[in-house]
């Protein structure tokens, strides 16, 4: 397990944030993994959702700004499913260590995992439009 931890940490880069000696464990596992993890998926996480939308929101790009950000956030934080695959994708990342910390606080680290994860996806609403 060691030679797949090492791999991952050297895949991942560098954390992300800021982080400081106040910072909760919580924070400092959000800027160290979440992060790192968010911005290496990132191409598959946008093909996730296009994905997605192309299953079950084909009037997408009919809808206003406003309606597509909502449509994000709903889809992340309502459909069960998605938000599951999504979790996969980045939990599958984590070192055996990582794993061990986030499923003694995993109701928090989601939260914080989707948040992130809506706030990048919402900040890359328009390649939703150019794909379609």
């Amino acid at each position: 397990m060691d030679n797949r931890d090492k791999l991952i940490k050297e895949i991942r880069g560098e954390s992300l944030g800021d982080s400081s000696i106040q910072s909760s464990s919580e924070e400092l596992f959000q800027n160290e993994v979440i992060r790192p993890i968010l911005k290496l998926q990132n191409d598959l996480f946008i093909a996730s959702f296009l994905n997605y939308i192309s299953k079950y929101k084909r009037d997408f790009n009919t809808k206003s700004v406003e309606s597509k950000l909502s449509v994000i956030e709903n889809a992340v934080q309502k459909d069960i499913k998605f938000r599951n695959a999504l979790k996969g994708m980045i939990i599958a990342l984590f070192t055996t260590d990582e794993y061990a910390l986030y499923i003694k606080n995993s109701s928090s680290l989601n939260k914080r995992m989707m948040n992130l994860l809506i706030e990048r996806l919402k900040s890359q609403v328009q390649l939703f439009d150019q794909s379609n």
